[in-house]
């Protein structure tokens, strides 16, 4: 696929503006990785996660991971990798030695960034906690636990295979084990939840000092045991009380609000995430893995791998599914989609240097925005107010082509 040409004017927002230009400076690059398996598929998810048999095929899988990031490698354009994420699944079920040649492999093919962070998810079960020390000397930097709750009956509720006790010690485990910057994530809106138990569920984990929370909704998303069987959730009220003295509850303990579900302290975001949220690049390898990368002469393409893992494990089949080279009347929402979930926002100059559009490009849709009440008036910076953040899908309705 290819971009549109840049031979006739971009249309958008009702006015004729300037053709994308060549991407002067690259964006940073990431690298996510996916290991696709769990021990057991929980009913509220809708991620890429195939149930995991007694043997995990860890040599034939890294093998597949490495052979997969050759066929990326032409993107890299010599940028070195600023971050990269183990996601699943469970990728805390991979012992550490497989893990140790996938990195080795990676380092070999890509310069590591001297303070790149690497972050591993994980669950609080014991056995994965017996391998947080040997993770962190491979150089896995961060860790992302999955809590979601440390409430038996709302763990159950969940699917979860852990308590609440595990889910205490396994941040105890993290720091023991070196890990001095550790995310934990946590749900809320869960069945039959009050006000009280999703507080509870945050002071508990506030008490165990992650550098980072990830507190966010409970949703019902299509293709999902819970979608078809929908649990009791709370009322809207309930929902908007939970949130409203949540957010209080992690300011007041200095976890700052950076991102629409993502609290830290000083000095501590996922620099991974910032790096999607803010357009960079990131190379996706694994079973359903995504990717974007952007190319000097302006090409912007996202890309996927082939979803289940027997068939990214096949060597008769591709590892890419498919690829879409993002149009001149795509990017401005794609942009936007990620960079106004920040509260911050970010800094306009972006724009331009991350789609290769003029900013321009946006000002019938800003000034829409603005006058709304939804985008800050602020010709430097591009973040929504705080009605915006409220109403984050009828900002982003202002921009679409």
């Amino acid at each position: 696929m290819t971009h549109d040409s840049s031979a006739s004017p971009l249309i958008f927002g009702g006015a004729a503006q300037s053709p994308r230009t060549a991407l002067p400076v690259l964006p940073p690059l990431a690298l996510y990785i996916h290991i696709p398996w769990c021990v057991r598929k929980c009913p509220y998810c809708d991620f890429n996660s195939h149930t995991a048999s007694p043997v995990l095929p860890e040599e034939e899988y890294v093998d597949a991971l490495l052979a997969d990031l050759d066929q990326d490698l032409h993107a890299v354009y010599g940028r070195e990798l600023s971050s990269i994420f183990f996601g699943g699944g469970t990728p805390s079920l991979f012992s550490a030695e497989a893990l140790g040649r996938l990195l080795k492999g990676v380092e070999q093919r890509i310069a590591f960034a001297s303070d790149i962070e690497i972050t591993l998810e994980a669950n609080p079960g014991t056995f994965e906690q017996d391998k947080f020390v040997a993770y962190r000397a491979l150089g896995i930097n961060r860790l992302s636990i999955g809590i979601q709750s440390f409430q038996e009956e709302k763990l159950k509720a969940l699917g979860r295979i852990h308590n609440g006790d595990e889910a205490v010690r396994a941040a105890g485990m993290a720091r023991q084990a070196g890990f001095d910057n550790f995310n934990l994530d946590l749900m809320h809106g869960l069945p039959d939840q009050s006000l009280d138990d999703a507080l509870n569920d945050l002071r508990t984990a506030i008490a165990l000092k992650p550098t980072h929370l990830s507190w966010y909704q409970l949703t019902l998303e299509p293709n999902t045991v819970f979608w078809n069987q929908p649990p009791v959730l709370p009322e809207d009220d309930t929902l908007w009380d939970i949130q409203e003295a949540g957010q209080a509850l992690l300011a007041e303990h200095g976890y700052a609000q950076y991102e629409v579900s993502a609290y830290a302290q000083p000095g501590k975001p996922a620099r991974h995430n910032l790096n999607y949220w803010s357009f960079g690049d990131f190379i996706g390898i694994g079973a359903g893995a995504h990717g974007k990368l952007s190319h000097p002469d302006g090409r912007i393409v996202r890309t996927w791998k082939t979803r289940l893992p027997k068939d990214y494990l096949n060597p008769a089949k591709s590892f890419k599914a498919g690829e879409k080279a993002l149009s001149n009347d795509e990017l401005p929402f794609d942009f936007l989609m990620n960079a106004l979930r920040l509260t911050a926002g970010v800094e306009s100059r972006l724009y331009p240097e991350r789609t290769g559009l003029p900013l321009e490009s946006l000002a019938e849709g800003r000034r829409e925005a603005e006058q709304s009440g939804l985008l800050q008036v602020e010709p430097s910076r591009l973040a929504a107010t705080e009605r915006g953040q409220l109403f984050l899908n009828d900002l982003l309705q202002t921009f679409l082509s």
